[in-house]
């Protein structure tokens, strides 16, 4: 994925299209933020001492997909990949035996998992599981949630690429 190739979200649709079609944008950013790198790169912290790296992007993304369409949505029983209770900013603690390849294949895998999730729901459709305060979000609150969380993340990976090898760009 290229950011020429990207998909484009809809200018004028129903509001599922909408959610769906600037998600799906935002996804593709971010994995578009990290083509082209090898896995030093990609593991390369933004300004130390922060661990902030493309990779860890993606990763935290695979977590939050996990958490708002599986463990929220669904309630299924799916732990955290990278992060623990002991290091809850795992997910950018990466080590040289941490690859481009598993980290976009968790991460795909999760978004895969987000698409079924939310397959045949209605957006007004509440989630199994509470939130903090104890209130339920629809699928419609996930949605926009999960755009402001790449849009968010897209920024940093906007310089973290800038940093890392001068890219700039869309």
């Amino acid at each position: 994925m290229t950011i020429t190739d990207r998909p484009s979200p809809p200018t004028a649709s129903g509001e599922r299209a909408m959610l769906e079609g600037w998600l799906e944008f935002h996804r593709a950013t971010l994995v578009a933020k990290c083509e082209g790198l090898d896995d030093a790169k990609l593991r390369e912290a933004s300004v130390p001492p922060s661990s902030l790296s493309l990779m860890g992007l993606v990763r935290h993304m695979a977590d939050v997909e996990r958490h708002w369409f599986r463990r929220t949505l669904t309630a299924e029983d799916a732990p955290p990949l990278f992060y623990t209770d002991e290091d809850p900013d795992g997910e950018f603690h990466l080590s040289e035996k941490d690859t481009w390849k598993d980290a976009r294949a968790a991460w795909e895998g999760e978004v895969g998992r987000a698409r079924d999730a939310a397959s045949g729901r209605s957006l007004d459709d509440l989630a199994v599981q509470e939130i903090r305060g104890g209130e339920k979000v629809n699928l419609r609150w996930i949605y926009v949630h999960m755009i402001e969380e790449y849009a968010r993340h897209n920024g940093h990976a906007d310089l973290i690429r800038e940093r890392v090898d001068g890219a700039v760009g869309a």
